[in-house]
């Protein structure tokens, strides 16, 4: 009969090491990866509208009305807004985006899924094609959505679109710099609906 005492120690505690490395370090995997699966989404979710007078290019000021949908998704978040621009000469226009975000391998950032490849998987557009190259990032009590265009002569715009929580809904201060001078800025609330 084989007793504790039989058997080589040295084989017993090497294998006992191994066993203890190898379940700290799935426990250390897998508790490092937990925040990833929780997107932080949850406090956005929801409709939000608002309006905020805005000068254009031609220093005449205009109303805009915004408004934003923030909706969970199978593999992350969509996030869909428009704007409707009246002009004081009666002129009105109408712009809506709407964008599905999903975890990256990085903390609280996530990649725009505009369009699927050949294989059906999702994929960022290719601003050297004129196209927006987009992310998102949630960073505490803000949802930050970026987007950087290349303009056909090399120029860039990058945009952003910070929409904090706050006691009436979000709060949205969004800015464009083209080739990093600030061209626009709105700051306004939107209310939860």
């Amino acid at each position: 009969m084989n007793s504790h005492k039989d058997r080589p120690v040295g084989v017993l505690d090497g294998l006992q090491r191994f066993c203890a490395t190898v379940f700290c370090a799935l426990i250390f995997f897998l508790g490092s990866n937990l925040p990833l699966a929780a997107s932080g989404i949850e406090g956005f979710l929801g409709n939000y509208t608002g309006s905020a007078e805005v000068l254009g290019p031609d220093g005449e000021p205009s109303t805009r009305d915004l408004s934003v949908e923030i909706a969970e998704t199978k593999k992350g978040f969509s996030v869909r807004w428009s704007s409707i621009t009246e002009k004081r000469r009666g002129n009105r226009k109408e712009k809506s985006y709407q964008v599905e975000f999903v975890h990256s391998n990085r903390r609280g950032v996530f990649s725009a899924a505009m369009q699927r490849n050949l294989f059906g998987h999702e994929v960022q557009l290719d601003p050297m094609k004129g196209e927006p190259y987009v992310w998102a990032r949630i960073e505490g009590d803000t949802l930050t959505v970026f987007s950087m265009f290349i303009y056909e002569n090399g120029d860039y715009e990058m945009q952003q679109y910070d929409r904090s929580l706050s006691a009436e809904g979000l709060d949205l201060d969004y800015t464009a710099h083209r080739n990093g001078v600030l061209v626009r800025q709105i700051q306004t609330t939107l209310k939860r609906q």
